[in-house]
């Protein structure tokens, strides 16, 4: 059996930051959502959450994808662990984590449980020029692991070992369970999980460590400057794959583009582009500068000009934009013309269908080959509920009218500008619903002279 245990309970003062460490994101995931999906995809037994401050927020997120433990006082990684109730007794490999541990690759943890494989306790460390503030991997001398020590506590010889601890542990599940009591000690104010290594090797278990060459996805996030870098770390190794696999990216430095993005060859991204969640960019797509997509998916040979789309789908060979916003599970056809300005929210729209310039469709079904003119507004709000508004094939619906929901206008209808249609429209009817228009000679100068305008 496989379980997973992440440490994520302490406040993370160094962000300055009132929400919890691991809620901050990188490529718009949390930082803990990136280590559970990825403990996810190599089929995890069970994984417990520790959490202390504000764990509302993780659990709020994260909700029944993960058990959870709580640490009410920051007593240090051993303790945290110790809170694990759930999996006292129980046999298998526990690989223990931090919940900023967001670089790690699933390639990377699978790595770490087939190695372990009978071991006691596995260490994931490296060799670095420079060891910093990292704890320090001590061996003996026929190369076995001794002990780990933090860099505050090592003396002027343990200092010089340049092999670093990066904190990614495999246990015994049962021996972990074992020995964290002969680590408590009530006179100190942190009990720290490396004791252990020491405990394990005086009592003769198996003791490995595995050495990763580039260390780069184990970096810590403790502040804002290493939550950027570990943000350009991930956006960089992101990008160079999406350009090896045929994607153009015109500068890969300002280009936003999740881990759960998938993106098929001869697709074009410009500048400032941010793509994020469950995405799919079809081939032959051309996302300009400046574009906003998340959860959405776009059809094939379809030009998405500087705009914003959040959990929609857009048809082939459709252009949106510039400054369009979809939205809300708008889904739109094939060869579709959605222009500047143009709002769209839970509606759906058939084939051929146009909407050049400023104008709002929410909650709307809209048919194939309708011309939707400027400045038209689907009024679906009554100020408690919304309702929906429906509009027929080969419709026009002419510029600055509003369409007073619920209500049906049929095919091959034309609504005459300026009109507001608060009854249903049969098909092949022309719809006229505007006042008269009537003019009161001399009044505009009288209004303009008492206001002093003129």
């Amino acid at each position: 059996m496989k379980y997973a245990i992440i440490l994520a309970a302490g406040k993370g003062t160094r962000m300055k930051s009132k929400n919890n460490k691991v809620m901050h994101k990188i490529l718009n995931k949390p930082m803990i959502g990136h280590v559970v999906d990825n403990l996810e995809e190599i089929d995890i037994d069970q994984t417990v959450v520790v959490t202390g401050f504000r764990e509302e927020s993780i659990k709020n997120y994260l909700g029944d994808r993960v058990e959870y433990a709580t640490q009410d006082e920051q007593k240090g990684t051993a303790h945290a662990v110790s809170q694990v109730s759930q999996l006292k007794d129980k046999s298998g490999s526990t690989l223990l984590l931090y919940g900023d541990s967001a670089l790690i690759s699933q390639s990377t943890l699978q790595k770490i449980y087939k190695a372990h494989g009978d071991h006691d306790l596995t260490i994931v460390s490296a060799q670095v020029k420079n060891p910093g503030r990292y704890a320090r991997v001590i061996r003996d001398n026929q190369g076995n692991i001794k002990k780990i020590v933090e860099t505050r506590n090592a003396t002027e010889l343990e200092a010089t070992s340049k092999e670093i601890n990066l904190g990614v542990y495999c246990f015994n599940n049962e021996l972990l369970y074992k020995y964290l009591p002969e680590i408590e000690d009530d006179s100190k104010e942190e009990l720290n999980i490396i004791d252990l290594v020491s405990v394990m090797r005086k009592n003769g278990h198996k003791i490995q460590a595995i050495k990763i060459e580039d260390a780069s996805e184990f970096m810590g996030i403790n502040d804002r400057f290493e939550l950027a870098k570990a943000s350009q770390w991930m956006r960089n190794k992101i990008n160079h794959y999406w350009l090896e696999k045929g994607v153009s990216i015109l500068d890969p430095n300002n280009t936003y583009i999740g881990p759960d993005v998938e993106i098929e060859a001869d697709v074009i991204i410009e500048p400032n582009s941010h793509i994020y969640g469950n995405s799919i960019i079809m081939s032959g797509v051309t996302v300009t500068a400046n574009s906003y997509i998340v959860n959405s998916e776009i059809g094939p040979n379809t030009v998405i000009e500087s705009s914003k789309i959040v959990d929609s789908k857009v048809g082939s060979d459709s252009t949106i934009g510039p400054f369009a916003h979809l939205r809300n599970h708008t889904e739109l056809g094939n060869h579709v013309r959605v222009g500047n300005f143009v709002e769209m929210k839970n509606t759906k729209v058939g084939n051929h269908t146009a909407t050049a310039h400023l104008s709002y469709l929410g909650d709307a079904e809209v048919g194939s080959y309708v011309n939707i003119g400027c400045g038209v507004v689907t009024i679906n709000y009554d100020g408690k509920e919304k309702h929906k508004t429906v509009i027929g094939d080969h419709s026009f619906v002419g510029s600055q009218s509003g369409l007073v929901a619920p209500v049906t206008v049929g095919e091959n209808v034309l609504v005459a500008a300026g009109s507001m249609i608060t009854e249903d429209v049969e098909s092949d009817d022309l719809a006229i619903a505007r006042q008269r228009q009537s003019i009161k000679k001399g009044y505009g100068r009288k209004y303009l002279e008492e206001k002093g305008k003129i």
